[in-house]
């Protein structure tokens, strides 16, 4: 979650913030894609066998696409957390931590040659620099004939359209591809409605509307707005109602 485009005062403690995972994951448009993630992780749970006719490569290799908010990095995080519960190794590549690939390719021989399920997950794949493309792109061969190693990514456009080298993005569709979509606006209250209660926040009725009219729409802040006002309302010993959310919103 940033906090970075929100309001100096918005600066407050969120450590409690609940992780993202599949069961606290509003699907909307996005259920194909949220039921296929829920199967894997059934099938890690009760080790089921892969069929020999089975197109391998759709149970363990899915890239996603879609604008920010619309749940690209929480899906990603959700099936990287599920694995790790379930005591599978997980490796979660982003562009800021290029020494998180390097681990990962001396690890991939070992990998791909093991019966137990592991999982990498690679997001913002639209803003990878050359190094960490032609990374990628040796990950993906070593891994299309492995065992069990499943690979998840994410980026914000469908692999044809990246501006990334031609034989990566070919490879990206090997596997399933999904697009994310947007939440409407009752979803949207729904899914704050959700967030607010996983953290014991009871919300004046006519707090969301009001947010989704005056502020911002788009999902990472509106949580992150939910973690501010849960912080204030401990803070100041107050219900959360329209006039604390406007004494938040107030420039200080």
């Amino acid at each position: 979650m940033n906090n970075s485009s929100l309001p100096k005062q918005f600066a407050l403690d969120i450590g409690h913030t609940p992780k993202p995972s599949l069961s606290n994951f509003l699907a909307g448009e996005n259920l194909a894609l949220h039921s296929a993630l829920l199967a894997l992780v059934k099938a890690w749970e009760i080790n089921t066998p892969r069929e020999a006719s089975e197109n391998l490569l759709n149970k363990r290799w899915i890239y996603w696409w879609g604008p920010e908010g619309s749940g690209r990095t929480h899906l990603l995080s959700a099936i990287g957390d599920a694995a790790q519960e379930l005591g599978l190794e997980h490796f979660p590549l982003t562009p800021n931590e290029p020494i998180s690939w390097v681990r990962l390719e001396e690890s991939l021989p070992t990998l791909c040659l093991s019966d137990k399920p592991s999982v990498i997950t690679v997001d913002d794949v639209d803003r990878l620099d050359e190094r960490l493309v032609a990374s990628l792109f040796r990950i993906l061969n070593a891994i299309q004939g492995s065992k069990a190693v499943h690979i998840f990514m994410a980026g914000n456009a469908a692999p044809g359209a990246l501006r990334l080298r031609e034989d990566l993005r070919t490879r990206l569709g090997w596997g399933l591809i999904f697009q994310t979509h947007l939440l409407g606006d009752d979803e949207k209250i729904e899914a704050l409605q959700q967030a607010a209660q996983a953290r014991g926040l009871v919300l004046s009725p006519d707090v969301l509307p009001w947010l989704l009219n005056r502020f911002y729409r788009d999902m990472p802040n509106l949580m992150a707005l939910i973690d501010a006002l849960d912080a204030y309302s401990l803070e100041t010993k107050r219900a959360v109602t329209l006039p604390l959310v406007r004494e938040l919103l107030q420039p200080k």
